[in-house]
């Protein structure tokens, strides 16, 4: 099923190539640039970043994660990484005078207005926010196309998502929650399991190391887009996906590939990559196409995903407000709270019992 957008349909035999850049311009305006026009150089149809305010991603009490210069409270790797709105109004000028359309992810409220202001011409869901109820139904009342990651989920959190969006709006990512993903990890077939289930087009949002590997076999199992993190050249990593990203040299290969599988049935495709990687290595990274959580990314799920979070210490007796709770990851440290959708029901109840600040919030809870 084609996934179009801005009038131009893209299949499995014209593929929607993406950029991730995601943080990796570190707030630097040059290296955004840089990276811009890596992507156009390296012959993506897209260029993509995220749109980052801590607040509504994760609660300063969340955890550490490891960087190259040590252990750092991973809500400070986040809060690092804010710009200023007319820096995403920048970037997109500059994407789209390459020729590139323009992607971003807003996390909540916030960044979702942010990226309304600036008129994209589609969206992209990241995997955590899967779950995330109100983005959902904020993003799909722009009736924009939507690229929805489907990575550490179950097939009803993606049933569930669907609903909030127009019918043949949406492309569904396969994608597995790990930084880096193994290749074996994949499940490849599940792109057209996902395809066969939903209706909708399907595609790749690829977390692994090698550049062709995983994008060249998606192709081969129907993925009309492919979406893959890119790097500066020649740097250091400032951006949190940095360490499974490819620089512009792998990325261009990773382009060239897919521009030649595009012209090959899905039997050429596996020929050709089983030459290269071995037959045994294909046939585990295209998987049973079963849809079930990859052993890689199994323990993420209910932590990455969205849930009910304590903003503050919540004393037993208090009422649940806007002031003291919110959707957020809940990542490695924190325990998990009930789903989004349960917020609106809580809100005015009062607490059963003290609740510690960044934690769940949970059912007895309230």
């Amino acid at each position: 099923m084609d996934f179009t957008v801005n009038g131009k349909n893209y299949n499995r035999k014209n593929v929607f190539i993406i950029a991730e850049a995601g943080t990796a311009h570190g707030g630097d305006a040059a290296k955004a640039r840089k990276l811009i026009a890596s992507a156009a150089e390296a012959g993506a149809d897209c260029f993509k970043t995220q749109i980052v305010y801590a607040d509504e991603i994760i609660h300063p009490l969340t955890g550490l994660v490891p960087l190259p210069g040590g252990e750092v409270p991973l809500y400070d790797v986040f809060k690092s990484l804010e710009v200023k709105d007319d820096f995403y109004a920048r970037m997109k000028e500059d994407a789209e005078s390459k020729g590139l359309l323009f992607l971003a992810s807003p996390f909540g409220p916030r960044s979702a207005e942010c990226l309304r202001r600036l008129s994209p011409e589609l969206v992209k869901i990241a995997s955590p926010e899967l779950n995330y109820t109100q983005l959902l139904q904020t993003v799909g009342a722009w009736s924009l196309p939507v690229l929805l990651s489907t990575g550490v989920s179950e097939l009803a959190d993606i049933e569930r998502a669907l609903s909030f969006f127009c019918e043949g709006a949406v492309c569904l990512l396969h994608c597995v929650t790990a930084y880096p993903a193994p290749e074996t990890d994949y499940n490849l077939k599940l792109i057209e399991t996902l395809g066969a289930v939903f209706g909708v087009s399907t595609g790749l949002s690829d977390h692994s190391l090698d550049p062709c590997l995983v994008p060249l076999l998606a192709v081969a199992c129907g993925a009309c887009a492919v979406e893959k993190h890119l790097r500066v050249s020649g740097e250091g990593g400032t951006g949190l996906d940095d360490p499974v990203a490819l620089d512009g040299a792998a990325f261009a290969k990773m382009c060239a590939a897919i521009r030649h599988a595009e012209k090959l049935d899905a039997a050429a495709i596996i020929a050709e990559v089983s030459e290269e990687y071995s037959e045994e290595k294909v046939r585990l990274v295209l998987g049973d196409g079963v849809k079930r959580p990859a052993p890689s990314e199994a323990k993420n799920y209910t932590r990455t995903n969205r849930s009910v979070h304590a903003l503050r210490y919540i004393a037993a007796g208090e009422a649940l407000g806007p002031e003291n709770c919110a959707i957020l990851r809940t990542e490695k440290v924190l325990r998990p709270g009930m789903p989004p959708f349960m917020l609106e029901k809580i809100m005015g109840r009062t607490a059963r019992r003290p609740i510690p600040s960044g934690e769940g919030i949970r059912f007895e809870d309230v």
